[in-house]
């Protein structure tokens, strides 16, 4: 992955103009189109709004309408440079340290935050070949029992493709009719799936996969091929971070917060920068 530092950034984005420009050029990469006219016409910039004007009939375009930054207040140089400082760290960055950096208060980097994550919920397709399924809880440290069946936790389910993309969600439980409908929706049938002992998964062959399992509780974890060791890797990194950078997640806001690390892990190999790839997604 191409390097992207904070001097290419201001050079790139120097104000909110820059960054206008920019959107426009990426919602009408062939020009705009003008509902009057009836074709793609040359289109000016009004000064004293964010928004051009077909140089023809006057009619004017809002580039940031149905975008996160619809109806904002908030500088577009500052979305922009949340977006630069969210992607430019593998465990993310925490809206306090956004109101420091920027001056905005606390409600307004939150709220930037989350709007920006609403974008990371990035469709994959489908996943083949070697697929390993997993589950987690997330939640505060409490007392009593740990994993399966911990009081107070959310389960975050995952499908992990060898070499390839995963995907993670938040379920409502572990049962087989929850779960299995989401393994037949996001793997082909053609796969082999492995995972641990764990007996809801006993009957994956009824889906038509191949099944293949490690006996993590005899204190066994790879057995020739079968392994969970790629979708357990990221648990890890998605629980380092969240607790080294946010502490704490709600369940409500949970799904969001898994969104963001999925979309890291999946555009890891990606060429350009992983702002470029955070800023397409508008």
């Amino acid at each position: 992955m191409d390097r992207y530092t904070i001097s290419q950034f201001n050079k790139q984005f120097p104000d909110d103009n820059a960054c206008l420009e920019w959107i426009k050029r990426h919602k009408y990469p062939e020009g705009i189109y003008c509902s009057y006219c009836g074709k793609v016409t040359k289109h000016y910039r009004i000064s004293t709004r964010q928004s051009y004007a077909c140089d023809l009939c006057g009619n004017h375009v809002h580039p940031m309408v149905d975008t996160i930054f619809e109806k904002s207040t908030t500088p577009l140089k500052q979305w922009f440079y949340a977006m630069f400082i969210m992607s430019a760290t593998r465990c993310g960055i925490s809206a306090k340290q956004l109101q420091r950096e920027t001056g905005v208060t606390y409600k307004t980097a939150w709220r930037m935050f989350y709007q920006i994550r609403s974008l990371l919920d990035d469709d994959c397709g489908s996943l083949h070949g070697k697929v390993e399924l997993d589950e987690t809880y997330m939640g505060a440290r409490k007392s009593g029992k740990r994993g399966r069946g911990a009081a107070g936790k959310t389960v975050v389910f995952g499908i992990a493709q060898r070499k390839g993309n995963l995907k993670a969600q938040t379920t409502k439980d572990l049962k087989a009719s929850t779960i299995y409908p989401i393994v037949k929706e996001n793997v082909t049938t053609n796969s082999t799936i492995y995972t641990d002992e764990f007996p809801m998964y006993n009957k994956i062959k009824v889906l038509g996969y191949k099944h293949e399992t490690v006996n993590h509780e005899s204190k066994v974890y790879v057995v020739g091929d079968a392994h969970t060791n790629t979708i357990e890797g990221f648990w890890s990194l998605l629980k380092r971070g969240i607790n080294g950078v946010y502490h704490a997640v709600s369940p409500k806001h949970l799904q969001k917060y898994v969104n963001e690390y999925a979309f890291r892990y999946n555009h890891r190999k990606d060429n350009q920068p992983m702002f470029l790839t955070v800023l397409n997604q508008i």
